[in-house]
């Protein structure tokens, strides 16, 4: 029960915290917010924190586009 009386504390923080949002308010805590969706997003998706059997899966992923270390990122580019 305790995991669930938090994840409700979650979602009446985060109802308020957008109501806010949206009324044109700024948040005094951003990080907090964030962290609020970041946890219901992995409690929805059904993602533990201790998965570490997911790290061989990551070995068989190509790389990413410009990830090379060529110096300057695309947003020093723009500078």
């Amino acid at each position: 029960a305790d995991q669930s009386d938090k994840t409700v504390k979650d979602l009446i923080w985060l109802l308020y915290d957008t109501s806010l949002l949206t009324s044109g308010f700024s948040l005094d805590e951003p990080a907090t917010f964030a962290s609020r969706i970041h946890r219901l997003v992995k409690l929805g998706l059904s993602i533990d924190d201790d998965d570490e059997e997911d790290d061989d899966d990551m070995e068989d992923l190509p790389p990413l586009d410009g990830d090379d270390d060529e110096g300057e990122s695309a947003m020093e580019q723009v500078d």
